[in-house]
């Protein structure tokens, strides 16, 4: 799609002022970096960073039987969650592949905002309208409620809110205002660090966006893209879908069976579920890191001793750590962490290590990191 017919963020203007390199993404038009990947990909784990994340979907999910709805079709247990928390989940098929990886914000007992990825928003809304029952209701927030994400280990200290940030835990959320403007905190994020998403109306999202600029300048705050935002969830170990996974996945290979809970009863999938957890994953998902001259990159060969055993699903050199790193889906049994690798990459070959993931672990508040 060129960016001509690629959809713009109520913060478009604002991306534009701080001199952003805008990129398409998923039919959205955003910045790729606004100074350079690598001094926002440092903010993000030094200090913090903000980035802009109104291209991802939100859905509301509503009414009488909402709750048991949502547990029909997704494989994690809603009635887990409580109010005021948030789950990271999946959506699948009935063969099980995974249609789209998603979290959903328990507002009340049948009432949820649900975010997912923005390249799936209209695949996902018909797979739901297509089981929605009379007596409950989707949706589609998108464009008229923002999403902001202010991450890394000064987020708590610059935020400028009222509310108390300190008791709110890792995946939990809460009614509050930034800068004056209403809004919904939730303690999650893509980064592997500590930090806050911000649901905003889509008419004041400049108004928190230059208000959180302006209180983070002194602690080192940057405006980040989608470069710095990649390189610190591919060091968490936080999937991208499309790359990492995809429909013809199940979420045992892809390194996700924690998030399948068989035991609360049936699910669009579970079946299929049942039988991969029954006879074994097939691939296995595992961390690469090279030096600075082998950079993994998506769909390159994995060799171990001249046999492929697998192929890279993400890559990208991370100026944190001064080295190449990426993700490999693998054929089970065939590598493990700690082994020696070769990667085919534009014709040439480079070595790299097999590592368990996250790769890096940053300041969020929970060993089990998720996405947004």
């Amino acid at each position: 799609m060129s960016l001509a017919a690629a959809e713009r963020t109520a913060l478009h203007a604002e991306h534009l002022a701080l001199g952003g390199r805008l990129v398409d993404f998923g039919g959205w038009e955003l910045p790729q970096q606004y100074s350079s990947i690598r001094d926002e990909h440092i903010a993000v784990r030094k200090a913090a960073g903000l980035f802009d994340l109104s291209h991802m979907g939100r859905l509301e999910v509503r009414g009488s039987g909402a709750s048991g709805y949502l547990q029909g079709l997704l494989t994690n247990d809603v009635a887990q969650v409580g109010v005021g928390r948030a789950q990271y989940t999946l959506l699948c098929r009935e063969d099980g592949g995974i249609l789209d990886d998603l979290v959903i914000y328990r507002r009340g007992e049948d009432d949820f905002l649900v975010v997912v990825n923005a390249s799936n928003r209209e695949k996902d809304v018909a797979w739901l309208r297509q089981h929605l029952p009379a007596e409950v209701e989707l949706g589609d927030r998108t464009h008229s409620l923002s999403l902001l994400a202010l991450q890394g280990p000064k987020a708590e200290a610059v935020l400028p809110t009222g509310l108390d940030l300190s008791g709110l835990p890792y995946f939990g959320f809460s009614a509050g205002e930034v800068a004056g403007v209403p809004a919904l905190i939730s303690r999650t994020g893509y980064t592997g660090e500590d930090g806050f998403e911000l649901f905003v109306d889509s008419k004041r999202a400049v108004e928190v966006w230059r208000a959180v600029l302006e209180a983070g300048r002194g602690a080192g705050v940057l405006p980040c893209g989608l470069g710095a935002r990649d390189a610190c969830r591919l060091e968490a170990g936080l999937r991208l879908y499309g790359n990492d996974m995809d429909e013809s996945t199940n979420p045992y290979d892809a390194g996700l069976g924690w998030t399948v809970k068989l035991q609360k009863g049936p699910f669009i999938g579970s079946e299929a579920l049942a039988e991969v957890k029954a006879r074994g994953p097939r691939r296995r998902m595992l961390g690469l890191t090279g030096d600075e001259r082998t950079i993994p990159r998506h769909d390159s060969p994995v060799l171990r001793e001249g046999r492929e055993v697998g192929r890279v699903t993400s890559g990208t050199f991370s100026f944190f750590l001064n080295r190449g790193v990426g993700m490999a889906s693998l054929a089970a049994g065939e590598a493990e962490a700690g082994d020696r690798v070769e990667i085919e990459i534009r014709g040439r070959t480079g070595v790299a290590e097999l590592v368990s993931l996250p790769i890096y672990r940053g300041s969020v508040k929970s060993p089990t990191a998720s996405k947004n």
